[in-house]
């Protein structure tokens, strides 16, 4: 039984995410549809990829996934079907597959879309589903879809480095408003080397220590993990970190040339500090 998995920014308000599972059993009523998410912040890039990230590499081998995230950034003539690391996944091309998977893809085909259909997300989610169908019929990714295809591509968020300090942005914020930045355990002990640290965000609050549970501090006393991601996490025990400290997630639609912008910067970014 082949399964597909869902990820969109669409929400669950509506009927359109019923509608899409709809439009899969119609190819296939032995899909395994699994959702991953309807809840992504709109137009949020390194949101997305951080949650497909680190979703799509605990699947079995040859799972197809489809991420409906800022699928009409402009625009489509085509969609995109990507095989990587064994996972097949089908998104739009807007940039959002190099974020996701931090590199570039082993295969990528372009879907084309007819022109004569109405470019909606009930025909994507078609197309996507006869390309899958396809492959589950024998038919390689090259012969789905144009292997020429030239992708647009967008640089995963990386934190800044500098001699004494690695300074990350917050990607997303969980349903116990858990934060998490762009900092992976790697990254940390790489720039770390051995050195003590102090964890700074909002100015004033300090972390000096990485706790392995949230229990390793008292009820309503702030921490900083690693999470099953690997990603560096600041909670609080019990609490809810990004309410208490006024903390957001970082957004690309940012201008710098904003004053009341530029300050809510502080409270989108952490800063590690090494001795």
């Amino acid at each position: 039984m082949p399964l597909i998995t869902l990820t969109s920014d669409i929400g669950r308000q509506d009927f359109l995410t019923g509608a899409i599972k709809g439009q899969l059993l119609r190819v296939n009523p032995n899909f395994n549809i699994i959702d991953i998410s309807h809840e992504l912040s709109p137009f949020n890039y390194p949101q997305a990829a951080y949650v497909c990230r680190n979703a799509i590499k605990n699947f079995p081998s040859n799972t197809f996934h489809i991420v409906l995230v800022n699928l009409f950034d402009k625009r489509p003539e085509h969609l995109l079907l990507v095989q990587h690391n064994n996972q097949f996944i089908g998104c739009g091309d807007n940039g959002l597959i190099t974020m996701m998977l931090e590199e570039v893809p082993e295969k990528i085909v372009a879907l084309p879309l007819i022109p004569s259909e109405k470019k909606n997300t009930l025909y994507c989610s078609y197309v996507f589903a006869t390309a899958f169908q396809q492959m589950v019929d024998g038919k390689k990714i090259e012969e789905v879809g144009d292997a020429s295809v030239s992708i647009e591509t967008k640089n995963p968020l990386r934190p800044l480095l500098g001699p004494k300090y690695i300074e990350g942005q917050i990607i997303f914020i969980d349903n116990f408003e858990n934060v998490i930045i762009n900092i992976t355990k790697e990254e940390f002990e790489e720039q770390r080397r051995g050195r003590s640290f102090k964890i700074v965000f909002k100015r004033d609050e300090i972390i000096e220590k990485i706790s392995e549970t949230y229990a390793d501090v008292h009820e309503s006393e702030k921490l900083a993990l690693f999470n099953s991601a690997n990603y560096l996490e600041i909670a609080v025990n019990k609490g809810n970190a990004a309410g208490l400290f006024g903390l957001e997630g970082y957004t690309e639609k940012i201008n710098m040339q904003n004053q009341y912008i530029q300050n809510r910067l502080l409270y989108q970014t952490v800063k590690i500090y090494f001795e």
